[in-house]
């Protein structure tokens, strides 16, 4: 069922009314000056092909195609001590092609009959306030977090209602808080409380997702040695659920022609209060690359310890370093490597070409069922950006997977994603 939104018209309204002094004072300040407004088309056909079916769901094949529409307009802000702005996101999605048989790809919001939404909407607006290096904001959401990471995967992005605040104050420190209290999510119009998955597994009592109306974060980010190396140190609370603590550490480092990196992480995560069993997990990531030329190679391991797999917002990405589109690879006492190499065609003179094919192997699972679990996921993406002419700015993405275990469902998938943006102001 579609849920459709308690707060946005509040917020529309507080947004709107806090905003009218600044209106007023545009000319003088950078309002209007600094406001921008995009307008991206993605259209998107997605298709999983599902055999050796785990679980009481035996459909055997999810396909939809999709037209959406995302537009996102921000403001500048007004002049004085303390600046005031405000953005705005406005999504829609078109029902191109779907059946009974055929739903739930994530695309499309499902009806009680079954079928797939003809299509479905969302509006939504935050005001900012900035003081010197300081921004709160109160509405709308849209955050990049290693605690709640912002996945943009499908036809629409998901959206978070809340408060956050960032701060730039210091050099190369970045510190952010904030308290989130519904969520819309990437096939929805409306907003609802925020539910949890234990690895790929929604966090379910009696058939039914378990939720709670707080998540709170906290968090600090410092880049040093010429922005070559960062570190961060996350806290997050969903209320009553979970609480985590997350460590990163990223590197940048030139080596003759060569470009080395590391990208680092930990996550430390235990049960919050009472809607939700006892919760253990500790999650170790790493991925490492090399860039040479239009050459990328990357080499990543990451572990899974404690009793359960990775905790996480439902329906959310996260920041694991073999986390792949179909497989997460975060299942209770998952040990896991991955093989990647990526190329840009630019280094031989055709620039917007790009390809990448990575290779994953897990086991060591746990799964409760009296034998190991193994998994492996291969995906190839190509992707291509017309460079020159009417269709200058078009991208165009293919996405193939294989992915196979001895205990969830094997998926066969194929994606066809095209983007175009226009800058309308």
């Amino acid at each position: 069922m579609t849920h459709y939104p308690k707060l946005q018209p509040l917020l529309l309204s507080v947004a709107v009314a806090l905003s009218l002094p600044a209106m007023v004072q545009a000319a003088e300040g950078g309002f209007i000056e600094d406001t921008t407004a995009t307008l991206t088309a993605r259209n998107y056909y997605f298709s999983r092909d599902y055999s050796d079916i785990v679980g009481p769901n035996q459909q055997s094949k999810a396909e939809e195609w999709a037209q959406g529409f995302i537009l996102n307009v921000k403001s500048g802000y007004t002049p004085g001590t303390v600046g005031f702005g405000v953005d705005a996101i406005g999504l829609l999605g078109v029902k191109l092609d779907s059946s009974a048989d055929r739903v739930n790809t994530g695309l499309l919001p499902t009806l009680e009959s079954g079928k797939a939404a003809d299509d479905y909407s969302r509006l939504g607006a935050a005001l900012k306030v900035k003081v010197s290096k300081t921004e709160l904001k109160v509405g709308e959401q849209q955050l990049i977090l290693p605690v709640l990471f912002f996945g943009d995967i499908r036809l629409l992005p998901p959206t978070y209602q809340g408060v956050s605040v960032v701060s730039n104050e210091f050099a190369g420190l970045t510190l952010q808080g904030g308290q989130l209290r519904s969520t819309s999510l990437r096939n929805e119009a409306g907003d609802d409380e925020l539910g949890a998955m234990l690895g790929f597994v929604p966090l379910r009592d009696a058939g039914k997702l378990i939720t709670t109306d707080r998540f709170n974060y906290a968090g600090a980010d410092y880049a040093f040695n010429a922005n070559r190396t960062s570190v961060g140190a996350w806290y997050a609370q969903l209320e009553d659920i979970y609480n985590q603590r997350h460590l990163s550490l990223k590197h940048s480092e030139p080596v003759g022609d060569w470009v080395l990196g590391a990208n680092l992480g930990y996550f430390d995560s235990a049960e919050d209060g009472e809607l939700a069993r006892k919760i253990d997990n500790q999650a170790f990531y790493s991925l490492l690359s090399a860039k040479h030329g239009g050459h990328t190679f990357f080499l990543g391991y990451q572990a899974m310890f404690g009793d359960d797999g990775l905790p996480r917002v439902f329906a959310n990405v996260s920041p694991l370093g073999n986390e792949v589109p179909t497989f997460t690879f975060d299942a209770a006492d998952e040990r896991s490597w991955q093989v990647r190499y990526d190329y840009d065609f630019s280094a031989m003179g055709v620039p917007g070409l790009i390809a990448g094919v990575r290779y994953l192997t897990g086991d060591n699972v746990d799964t409760g069922r009296g034998f190991e679990g193994k998994e492996w996921e291969r995906d190839l993406d190509i992707g291509y950006v017309v460079q020159s002419g009417s269709l200058k700015g078009l991208g165009m993405k293919v996405r193939n997977v294989t992915a196979r275990s001895n205990y969830r469902t094997d998926v066969d998938e194929n994606r066809l994603i095209l983007n175009y943006t226009w800058n309308l102001l």
